[in-house]
């Protein structure tokens, strides 16, 4: 595991060797818990692939992750649904890179959607990360955060499914939400 973080509890070393082992699950550490989720299902996939295709658009070259893990400031370990950072951004990271380049993040409900729309919300505003994207699939909309402020987010964009979302400059381009569930 590339991290410059050492284990400094028996449950992060468990973290790492799980994060090593399940290596088709996604394994993460939030507020000192660790959190197993096995493979998304065809509907989140493909609303992740439509959400890349859009940002294809970016005023901004891009670079794309779906399994980018995170080590954030706070001692949490992320692996968002998508990473998005500047082109280039990616070369040469580490397994779990530091958040500093990320401009943007994505996270589709599964399973268990408040840790997306609570526990992730709060670690990626807590990290800094400018923008985080929330498609949440059991409330029918998607939301821009923006501005983080310690551990939210100052800035909210709210739209349902089938409507268009704008994302602001560095982006500059509007994402169609109805391709996301049609």
């Amino acid at each position: 595991m590339e991290t410059d973080e050492e284990p400094t509890s028996p449950l992060l070393a468990e973290f790492f060797a799980l994060s090593e082992r399940l290596t088709n699950d996604r394994v993460e550490f939030i507020d000192g818990n660790i959190n197993v989720a096995p493979p998304p299902d065809g509907d989140h996939e493909k609303i992740v692939d439509q959400l890349r295709l859009q940002m294809l658009g970016s005023a901004i070259a891009l670079s794309a992750s779906g399994n980018k893990g995170l080590a954030l400031p706070g001692g949490d370990f992320v692996v968002p649904d998508a990473t998005h950072v500047a082109r280039g951004g990616l070369r040469h990271a580490p397994s779990w890179m530091p958040p500093d380049d990320v401009l943007l993040v994505v996270e589709v409900t599964s399973s268990d959607p408040t840790r997306d729309r609570m526990k992730k919300y709060r670690v990626y505003a807590l990290a800094g990360i400018p923008f985080y994207l929330l498609v949440d699939r059991q409330n029918g909309k998607v939301i821009l955060f923006s501005d983080p402020e310690r551990d939210a987010y100052a800035g909210r964009n709210e739209v349902a499914f089938g409507k268009k979302l704008a994302l602001p400059a560095p982006f500059a381009l509007t994402i169609d939400t109805a391709d996301l569930v049609d």
